[in-house]
């Protein structure tokens, strides 16, 4: 007769050795790709066990996807730091985690001032087999009636309020970055754009998120 396994137990926290980093039940993480050379994969752990000696650490996660991880892939309205939070839970050796890391809310990575390499966001749940997201739908803005990414600079039409990216106005980013006041065309007095140099407007998050670019 087989022998029965032994029971493992359930641990509040974890220290990682190589890192010298604890983690908990909760915490988003970095993880040893399958292959080298690829980026590290994120998680969130939802539970750490270890054997009745307190080794064999493992940790149960709930995978993060990047855009390019899913099945329709990478698009235009895709940050550079988002992730999709999966359905995919898995079970690892907790020596695998190669360090800690942050994901935001889009609101709070909205209002960071400084993006670090260990920052993400994450607006969307992602269902692994059938690629659908929720939410389905988010809110489109500009003439090219793209979500927002908020990688890009937009600027504001004072009129009607909306958001416009300035390649779709014929627009340089620098041009955009001087302008103290913008009216797009059906806005503005016949048909035209109305500008005024001096700085780049702020963003309404209720609306859209700050048009203020990222220092990296």
């Amino acid at each position: 007769m087989a022998k029965p396994k032994a029971p493992r137990q359930t641990l509040n926290s974890y220290t990682v050795k190589p890192i010298n980093k604890t983690v908990r039940a909760g915490d988003c993480v970095l993880m040893r790709p399958s292959e080298p050379g690829k980026p590290s994969y994120v998680a969130k752990i939802e539970r750490i066990e270890a054997d009745s000696r307190g080794a064999n650490v493992k940790v149960h996660v709930r995978w993060y996807y990047r855009p390019e991880e899913s099945i329709g892939g990478r698009r235009q309205f895709h940050g550079s730091k988002e992730v999709f939070l999966s359905d995919h839970h898995d079970v690892q050796s907790a020596d695998t985690i190669e360090g800690k890391c942050t994901v935001h809310t889009f609101r709070g990575y909205s209002k960071l001032d400084a993006v670090g390499n260990d920052d993400f966001f994450c607006r969307f749940e992602y269902n692994s087999t059938t690629g659908s997201f929720n939410p389905d739908r988010v809110a489109v803005y500009c003439k090219c009636e793209m979500p927002y990414n908020p990688d890009d600079l937009m600027v504001q039409c004072e009129g009607c309020s909306d958001w416009f990216h300035p390649a779709c106005i014929d627009m340089s980013a620098e041009e955009a970055e001087r302008l103290d006041h913008f009216f797009c065309e059906g806005c503005s007095p016949e048909g035209q754009k109305k500008l005024e140099n001096s700085h780049t407007v702020s963003r309404q998050l209720d609306t859209k998120v700050e048009t203020k670019r990222r220092r990296r």
